[in-house]
């Protein structure tokens, strides 16, 4: 047996927001899009983004709040890491878009990475690094 590869799948509030991110800023390939969800696609990397847009939780009366696991709150919680080679050659692609997190700036880690993040429309954290 061998795991072979994982795909993250981050929520956001409203799919059709979203993509033009994805597609326009970072570069992917949108290769399916419906009303709840969305898959990109840049090299061998795929990013999943699934609709974080129930708000009935908030109506329904109680003291025990029934969810549905798609929440309109859980949008912008989520993050993943996305190993690239020419880390430095991608942010200065990216630097001019103006979406690179203000606290995670192209830096070496003491982990024994080069890496960069970006915040999506919903605040899910992108992190790009390369192994040094």
């Amino acid at each position: 047996m061998q795991l072979l590869r994982t795909i993250p799948a981050l929520p956001v509030k409203a799919i059709a927001q979203s993509v033009p991110f994805y597609r326009d800023l970072l570069g992917f390939t949108l290769i399916h899009q419906d009303d709840g969800m969305a898959i990109f696609r840049r090299d061998d990397v795929e990013i999943h983004l699934w609709e974080a847009s129930d708000e009935s939780w908030q109506t329904r009366g109680g003291d025990t709040p029934v969810v549905s696991g798609g929440e309109s709150f859980i949008a912008g919680t989520a993050s993943c890491r996305i190993e690239v080679r020419g880390v430095d050659n991608l942010h200065q692609v990216i630097t001019p878009l103006k979406i690179i997190h203000p606290n995670a700036p192209l830096s070496d880690q003491p982990w024994g990475t080069r890496e960069f993040a970006v915040l999506d429309p919903d605040n899910n954290l992108i992190t790009f690094f390369e192994r040094l």
